[in-house]
């Protein structure tokens, strides 16, 4: 049995959407939050442990709900093609390299798009930084109806279908295949997976819910009547809108631009005023059906599409979770939908709300509350289990 040790912290969000928790001491032992409360009433025992941490905010691990560990995101086709032809070795290469971009970013649990099989066995072996990220994946999309008769799918955390095609292919929604077909994939689980139904537009998105999905991504177009369902059946939102923030800034330059946040890369190309009206309007619908959501009390995951063209692993998750707050969340409400309500959809029991009884695994974030979500992309220190992250180095140094 190990001693007790106490972090004292200038700020904790917990993860359960409530206020802003200031000058808290937290004790930890055997790797497990055994006390949270006021640092003037911390505990100083003489044996114990005291890590000074009044100079920063802790807050939970965050939960990135929808990622392509094994696409590029470049911007050049060329290099997006090659990762997709790539030999098992680059494969393997690829993914520890996103799995660590991941991990700098605070992000320890990843919903992967992704048929990892023999991949995922040895980045865990190895004891990369992705090994310590709680991952699920759902192997490749169900795009076809083969797909959906051909069964239960085992080897899967979870199903995911896609029903329309991502919002980015700028085409009106199109059924992959009909409900009937929808409806025999849900049944053939027998609920034994999360079932994720990728579906934009009103009448796609009201089949998914009749099909007694569990959980909708994108969900572009779909209305308040669904958001109303969705918040009685407590069906899972995953709203992507960084996708149409990407689509946007790929367009409003001129030629074929997008964006990698604090920097835009241009290629030759012709402006698309259409294109720019399209993604303006998209993205302002999605920002107000957000909005909605929060109004209707929906449960919202947040998930960045990481992989897609321009939208990085672990770096784009402040980019989805600032989008949040312009809809009107709260900073403790957006970092629940970047953390608990992720983790506890995906099972992720060590990820989620910080409280007695719960993992001591969790972020620290140099500076004030006012700077969230932006200094996510520089973390002061990551804990897992009650002990500094053996694999992340604020300031690494590169040997040749």
């Amino acid at each position: 049995m190990g001693g007790t040790q106490y972090i004292l912290a200038g700020g904790l969000i917990d993860g359960s959407g409530a206020g802003v928790l200031r000058d808290v001491f937290m004790a930890v032992q055997d790797s497990i939050i055994t006390a949270i409360g006021p640092a003037t009433d911390q505990p100083r025992p003489k044996q114990a442990e005291f890590v000074d941490l009044s100079h920063c905010v802790i807050l939970p691990p965050l939960v990135d709900c929808s990622v392509s560990l094994m696409h590029s995101p470049s911007v050049d086709w060329q290099v997006r093609l090659a990762a997709e032809h790539a030999d098992p070795m680059a494969r393997a290469a690829m993914l520890e390299r996103h799995l660590s971009y991941c991990h700098v970013y605070g992000v320890l649990g990843v919903v992967a798009n992704d048929d990892l099989d023999d991949l995922l066995a040895k980045e865990r072996m190895a004891g990369a930084p992705g090994s310590v990220i709680d991952l699920r994946f759902a192997g490749p999309l169900c795009r076809t109806r083969q797909d959906c008769v051909a069964g239960p799918l085992l080897g899967r955390d979870f199903l995911k279908i896609d029903y329309t095609g991502n919002i980015e292919d700028q085409e009106p929604p199109n059924l992959r295949f009909n409900l009937k077909d929808l409806g025999r994939m849900l049944r053939n689980q027998g609920g034994k997976m999360a079932v994720v139904v990728v579906a934009n537009g009103q009448q796609q998105v009201a089949e998914a819910l009749a099909a007694g999905c569990d959980a909708i991504e994108q969900g572009y177009g779909m209305g308040e009547a669904n958001l109303r369902m969705m918040a009685a059946k407590k069906v899972l939102w995953i709203p992507s809108v960084l996708r149409a923030k990407n689509g946007l800034d790929g367009v409003s330059s001129g030629g074929e631009v997008c964006c990698r946040f604090s920097q835009r890369y241009v290629a030759p190309g012709k402006p698309n005023p259409g294109a720019e009206a399209y993604w303006k309007k998209t993205l302002a619908e999605q920002l107000s059906q957000l909005r909605l959501a929060r109004k209707l009390g929906v449960t919202t995951a947040v998930g960045t599409g990481a992989g897609s063209v321009g939208i990085l692993h672990g770096e784009s998750m402040a980019e989805e979770m600032k989008l949040f707050m312009k809809a009107g969340y709260s900073l403790a409400e957006t970092i629940r939908c970047a953390s608990e309500n992720g983790a506890r959809f995906f099972g992720m029991k060590k990820l989620g709300i910080l409280a007695a009884g719960r993992p001591a695994t969790f972020l620290i974030t140099r500076g004030s509350l006012q700077q969230l979500p932006r200094k996510l992309s520089y973390l002061e220190g990551i804990y897992i289990d009650g002990a500094p992250s053996s694999t992340y180095h604020k300031n690494p140094v590169k040997t040749g």
